[in-house]
């Protein structure tokens, strides 16, 4: 079949984008479509070696960072794409939709859904920009009519495909459609052979985007009282003030971008991992760290309860304020944690059975066109 992939948007290099990483491995020769990508961003880089496609509307919406105020324009934006050659349509989708694009009746569209989009449906957002009444007053009026959007858009996918339960159930929810969780592709072997016989420092350590909603404030607070340093991976992201926030603790260091070699060392050498946002659509970082052999502090709720055990490749916690994750990191302490089971639990997530499952699905497809 002829397929083409689509995402959201090229700018940042994340874990939705680590999905549309694998695809565009699994399938060679698909061109990927997108909203717009950002030239010299840390995504770009990473897709370099693949044609990309922007949608007409691209030269506005990316100037200036202008493609969250001009969400307006989203259906205008993917509907200037045109598909309709393609056999089959692989969309990576979540808060920019990526979906909406024109396809001819034969066309097959498989929707990967990392969540439907959160601002839409009142969960927490990296940046809370509602906190303004101008801007809140705003987003009720667009809201309103993208709603309308994406629901619409939902009827024209013919398979949904999502990263956890927690994003099947919101499916379900908001969609009335049935999906197949398929986990996001996590590199565990590569993990797992970096982290043999290194030897373990005194800090803990954070991977993800400098914003707000991923507890980064609290942690570097808590870590402080409790005398450990923590190390943190991630860039700064639109009007997002964390950077400047976390810059005022000398206990944290933040490491910014860096390689996929340096982030498997920080992993392994890590004494845990912490992952304290809110109602996490799935979250991948944990189970890196626990391939690593790092056992993970992280919140009890969303995509974290399917994938860290509590008590043994990690802990749950029921709240993410300073005092908890204090208590936490006595606990923690305390606790022995064995290798072996980390790196067992970190297996049901390896990339292998993403791409099997993947491979499944589209499978199925093919039998339903013929």
């Amino acid at each position: 079949m002829k397929i083409a992939l689509v995402h959201d948007y090229i700018k940042e290099f994340g874990g939705a984008e680590r999905v549309l990483r694998a695809l565009a491995d699994m399938y060679p020769k698909a061109p990927i479509y997108t909203a717009f990508k950002v030239s010299g961003s840390s995504c770009e880089k990473e897709f370099s070696d693949r044609k990309i496609v922007e949608s007409s509307w691209a030269f506005l919406i990316k100037r200036w960072n202008l493609y969250s105020p001009l969400r307006f324009l989203i259906p205008f934006v993917w509907g200037s794409i045109d598909l309709s050659k393609y056999d089959l349509v692989l969309t990576s989708c979540s808060s920019y939709f990526a979906r909406g694009f024109k396809v001819s009746p034969k066309t097959k569209v498989v929707a990967y859904c990392h969540t439907p989009p959160r601002f839409l449906y009142g969960y927490e957002t990296s940046i809370n920009l509602q906190k303004y009444w101008m801007v809140r007053v705003y987003a009720i009026i667009v809201n309103h009519f993208l709603r309308i959007f994406d629901l619409w858009s939902s009827k024209r996918v013919d398979m949904w495909v999502v990263n956890s339960e927690n994003t099947k159930g919101r499916v379900m929810k908001y969609y009335r459609k049935e999906a197949e969780v398929v986990y996001p592709p996590v590199e565990v072997d590569d993990y797992i052979k970096s982290s043999n016989g290194v030897k373990k420092e005194d800090y803990f350590f954070i991977v993800s985007r400098l914003v707000g909603a991923k507890g980064l404030v609290e942690a570097a607070k808590a870590t402080r009282h409790s005398g450990y340093k923590l190390k943190i991976v991630g860039e700064s992201v639109g009007f997002s003030q964390i950077e400047n926030q976390l810059r005022k603790f000398d206990n944290v260091e933040l490491l910014g971008r860096v390689s996929d070699e340096g982030v498997a060392d920080l992993y392994a050498k890590a004494k845990g991992f912490i992952a304290l946002a809110k109602d996490e659509d799935f979250g991948i970082t944990p189970v890196e760290a626990m391939a690593s052999g790092t056992p993970v502090i992280a919140f009890n709720g969303g995509g974290f309860k399917e994938t860290v055990v509590n008590g043994v490749t990690g802990l749950l916690i029921d709240g993410t304020d300073e005092k908890t994750l204090e208590m936490a990191i006595v606990k923690f302490k305390k606790t022995v944690w064995k290798r072996d089971e980390l790196i067992k639990q970190s297996k049901k997530f390896s990339r292998n059975l993403f791409e099997e499952k993947i491979r499944t699905i589209i499978d199925k497809m093919k039998v339903n066109e013929k």
